[in-house]
């Protein structure tokens, strides 16, 4: 079950980020609420969540861009609540990337190091080595116009991390782009980041690309943190119905506990662990539609008979729709397999039986 609400303890004892009771309130609507948060040095850690759910506020009080209403913020064991943003060991990449179109690549990502005053020889040399990690090294002498917004993207990356920051923010720097490049990036993100072992904190409203990236997750909702962990414990194990829901697909059962069972309607009694539960509680299970199964089902399973409503090819997998009880319909993705004939697949009204072991059925409270 979940702990207390906007909680997220780091796992390790070295803190990149500390939050504590971090508020932010807005013509008295609270948009982030007394947050606590920590991400360990070296993290890939993102704040997923809706649009208006408090993860950009959250970014932008860490950056120094928007000053809390109540709380702590600290970035390497320093308080820095009051510091200005150019005084915290800390950068931005914005989705817009904020280039200077009159700058050529290699003075757009040396910028910050000329404001700081670094060493000419030094700086060309941390340019250079930025460079070669975002694979530009060929294109530094082209204006943001020449690139593409892939291009760009990386650009934005490298001038952020030749300052050598304690901490990377990044504002949905991915959502301009393409589904394709996005997920190509995705892997060049995650790879860069291991080899400069920054701490990145992404901020993102897209599921996918956090589950693919991170090291952990903390999922907000309405200015708390609904849930924290690792992109398998999030999916697997969510602690609340807003992440069930909001991670991946789920099907969800709400119901009342008694005896063992989860009395969804008339005729669906779905049962479960009854660990903690009270009779004539309400619950909802929780079962994603990949641990369904339609066939070659065994005893050990929880076995609920139903009707095919609608199917749907996809390619590696067919999505059905199975109606098991009146208002009650459940989503199932099935592997196509190799062997497996176009008329293998079930049509809509056949009838079947849904199939998942218990252990696949979360109760959430």
């Amino acid at each position: 079950m979940p702990g207390q609400p906007g909680e997220a303890r780091s796992p390790g004892p070295e803190s990149a980020v500390r939050l504590r009771g971090l508020t932010k309130t807005f013509g008295g609507q609270t948009v982030v609420d007394a947050l606590d948060l920590e991400i360990g040095r070296g993290e890939f850690f993102s704040l997923l969540g809706p649009s208006g759910c408090g993860k950009t506020t959250t970014l932008r009080m860490i950056a120094g861009f928007s000053d809390p209403t109540a709380g702590t913020i600290e970035v390497g064991g320093e308080d820095v609540t009051s510091v200005p943003p150019h005084r915290r060991d800390v950068n931005t990449v914005f989705q817009s990337y904020a280039l200077f179109d009159h700058l050529d690549v290699r003075r757009n990502v040396g910028f910050g190091l000329r404001r700081k005053g670094i060493d000419r020889g030094e700086a060309d040399r941390r340019v250079a080595e930025a460079l070669e990690l975002v694979q530009l090294a060929d294109r530094a002498r082209d204006r943001p116009a020449q690139l593409s917004g892939g291009q760009r993207q990386r650009v934005a990356l490298a001038r952020a991390i030749v300052n050598r920051p304690q901490l990377l923010l990044l504002d949905e720097p991915l959502a301009a782009l393409d589904l394709k490049l996005r997920r190509a990036m995705q892997l060049e993100l995650k790879a860069i980041q291991r080899e400069v072992g920054i701490t990145f904190l992404f901020v993102t409203h897209d599921q996918d690309e956090a589950m693919s990236m991170s090291d952990r997750i903390a999922i907000m909702h309405d200015g708390l943190i609904e849930q924290c962990g690792t992109p398998e414990d999030v999916y697997e194990n969510p602690t609340s119905v807003f992440a069930a829901g909001f991670i991946g697909t789920s099907n969800l059962m709400p119901g009342t506990y008694r005896a063992g069972r989860v009395h969804v309607c008339d005729g669906l009694a779905v049962p479960v662990s009854g660990e903690g539960l009270v009779d004539g509680e309400s619950v909802s299970v929780a079962v994603r539609p990949e641990k369904i199964w339609l066939s070659e089902l065994t005893d050990a399973m929880v076995r609920v008979p139903g009707r095919v409503a609608a199917s749907s090819y996809h390619g590696a997998t067919t999505q059905y729709l199975v109606d098991v009880a009146p208002g009650v319909t459940l989503t199932v993705l099935e592997q196509n397999l190799p062997r497996m004939r176009p008329e293998d697949r079930w049509t809509k009204g056949a009838q079947v039986e849904l199939g998942w072991l218990p252990e696949h059925g979360v109760v959430l409270r």
